[in-house]
């Protein structure tokens, strides 16, 4: 599963900046997490860098954007090819 962020979202920018992936970016008026980069940190850390971060708890999973851990995996093991 991807995540998603909420309406709460303050836009403190605490989330992008732990984002190994680069999948969120700012929007207007709240963040936006990029389903096709986000690997709810799978590869990186145990759990999500940007759950762990926010002051708000607004990132919730996104129920639209199911995927196993190996979808997960597979996803971060592109992005890695991606970036060499």
């Amino acid at each position: 599963m991807s995540l998603i962020i909420t309406d709460e979202c303050i836009a403190c920018d605490a989330c992008r900046e732990e984002c190994p992936n680069y999948a969120i970016e700012e929007g207007d008026p709240i963040y936006i997490i990029d389903p096709d980069r986000c690997t709810e940190c799978v590869g990186h850390y145990e759990e999500p860098a940007c759950v762990e971060v926010c002051p708000v708890d607004c990132i919730i999973v996104d129920s639209d954007n199911q995927e196993t851990m190996e979808e997960l995996q597979f996803k971060y093991e592109q992005l890695q090819e991606e970036e060499a």
